[in-house]
């Protein structure tokens, strides 16, 4: 998995705005120097009555109260030490398609089609009818319409465009609709 780890020495809300801690659950504080500076990252006091050296608290995602855990001091020797133990346990075995950016079918994790080779959603064409009718072809307009999500709503627009159907968005975010509209009936 990924791991992100954010880092300041100044926690302050012009730092740690609310769409960082929105959008990152897990917190970790080491020692500050006021009760503000707590509540900054943990939306809490206590982080500035630890002791120091490698005393945190750690806030899990879900929760809103904080575990108090000891971090353990790792100098560049043990680093090193450990580094140098794997590298002498064998040489690394590299995949040559993949340091070489090829993309061949063994290359591909299973269930993962290479690029081009995507499947169609199962709303494309219904999608496909209300965009060249209504000459609208934004993502929100996509959800709304057929009420899904953003995720889904936005792989079906990117299809969109890798058909031709509607345009890259323009520096306003908004598409084009390329498709010409549907002949009118006269009557």
């Amino acid at each position: 998995g990924f791991q992100l780890i954010l880092a300041t020495q100044r926690p302050s809300v012009d730092v740690i705005t609310g769409l960082i801690k929105a959008n990152i659950p897990t917190r970790v504080a080491f020692t500050v120097s006021t009760k503000t500076d707590s509540r900054t990252i943990l939306d809490q006091g206590g982080a500035e009555s630890l002791l120091g050296m490698g005393d945190m608290l750690y806030l899990p995602p879900g929760s809103s109260h904080t575990v108090r855990v000891h971090g353990a001091f790792a100098s560049d020797d043990d680093v090193h030490a450990v580094v140098n133990n794997w590298k002498a346990r064998g040489k690394p075995n590299y995949i040559d398609e993949i340091t070489n950016g090829d993309q061949g079918p063994e290359a591909l994790l299973p269930g993962e089609k290479p690029e081009g080779e995507e499947e169609m959603d199962p709303l494309f064409d219904q999608v496909v009818e209300h965009v060249v009718q209504s000459r609208r072809g934004s993502v929100s307009g996509v959800q709304r319409r057929f009420k899904i999500g953003y995720n889904r709503a936005a792989r079906i627009v990117e299809q969109l465009e890798a058909q031709g159907i509607v345009s890259a968005p323009g520096h306003n975010g908004n598409r084009e609709v390329l498709a010409p509209a549907p002949g009118r009936e006269m009557n």
